[in-house]
């Protein structure tokens, strides 16, 4: 860091970044996770304006008139409206930092991209960065970034793996002496679980359903495996397909495996593929240590244990799964040697 950028970040209001498809976090130095909303942005298509974003947003979702159109600009973890994107991290940023003064520099931010992303992807989300308002930008990729945040010996010649599963991909990496040696990005994730459900209540049911039901359906009684306590049911509201007129329906948490059954094996199979390609002595660490499992979508009742079964290796959630990423983003602002691993241009 040169005498100037030292002499900046003093004043300025340094921010790391979970710039997840779902949700978006955001830490300031020395006040720790200050922001946390859905990525979703409302715009008035007659004058083509942003009237919403965040929370108030996703309120609209599903009860928007026409002229109003509610998105989300990122696809699968990366960018799919360049323009709306850089709208939605202006907003958090200033958001983030409501004190802002006309002299105080603007701030250096640390935001995470998926290990699977192109150059051109990579590219869009530093540029976005740039012109939403930050000095300096330096993108870290997620799993390194998880696992920096939930603590694990990253820089130690041990091999950790991480499985960080968020709303637009999974990311799986094996990570030693400070980088990931090997790593799958697999656009299967917390939305596909969502639309998944939604589709087998709707085959079999009968029962049109939003994919913000199926998300408080997959939370409510969602499971990867039968639930030791007992199942669970809960009564959920939609339209019937053959009389299009409101109904509701008492499902159980065995519809919601059979719903998910199809994007769970997809994520086995990627973890699987992960182990083939680690080299024996690491493999070796990971069986010792355990598998890290992350992000808001580790979080589904039963998870670990089913995946602990299917590939005989310990599995375990960690206590801060939903906020490790931007945590890690946020320690790695406070270590040189994190920042020169990152991707950045000037």
């Amino acid at each position: 860091m040169s005498f100037l950028d030292s002499l900046f970040s003093q004043w300025s209001c340094d921010m790391a970044i979970d710039l997840g498809t779902a949700n978006t976090l955001v830490a300031v130095s020395g006040e720790g996770i200050v922001l946390n909303e859905p990525s979703v942005v409302a715009i008035d298509n007659e004058v083509n304006r942003v009237i919403s974003v965040g929370s108030e947003a996703r309120e609209m979702i599903g009860r928007n008139p026409g002229n109003i159109s509610v998105e989300r600009p990122l696809a699968d973890g990366v960018i799919a409206d360049y323009d709306v994107t850089e709208a939605m991290l202006s907003h958090f940023i200033s958001k983030a930092n409501p004190k802002t003064r006309l002299w105080q520099p603007k701030p250096r931010i640390v935001i995470c991209i998926p290990c699977g992303v192109t150059s051109v992807e990579k590219r869009a989300v530093f540029e976005a960065t740039i012109q939403a308002g930050a000095r300096q930008a330096f993108l870290l990729e997620e799993p390194m970034a998880a696992a920096i945040g939930a603590g694990l010996p990253v820089e130690e010649p041990t091999g950790s793996m991480v499985i960080d599963i968020g709303g637009g991909t999974t990311e799986i990496a094996v990570i030693s002496l400070g980088g990931i040696v090997t790593s799958r990005s697999l656009r299967i994730a917390g939305n596909e679980f969502d639309e998944a459900i939604a589709r087998h209540v709707r085959e079999v049911y009968g029962l049109n359903i939003g994919v913000r039901t199926a998300e408080d359906i997959k939370i409510g009684i969602g499971s990867a495996m039968p639930i030791s306590t007992g199942e669970l049911d809960m009564e959920i509201s939609g339209r019937d397909l053959a009389t299009n007129l409101p109904r509701s329906e008492l499902i159980q948490s065995e519809d919601v495996r059979d719903g998910i059954r199809g994007p769970l094996q997809d994520i086995l199979i990627a973890v699987k593929e992960t182990f083939l390609e680690t080299d024996p002595d690491l493999a070796a660490d990971i069986i010792t240590n355990g598998i890290l499992l992350t992000g808001g979508g580790a979080l589904l009742k039963m998870l670990d244990v089913f995946l602990t079964h299917e590939l005989e290796v310990p599995v375990y959630v960690s206590d801060t799964a939903f906020t490790n990423v931007v945590m890690g983003c946020a320690m790695a602002l406070e270590n040189p040697n994190a920042l020169q691993r990152s991707y950045t241009q000037r």
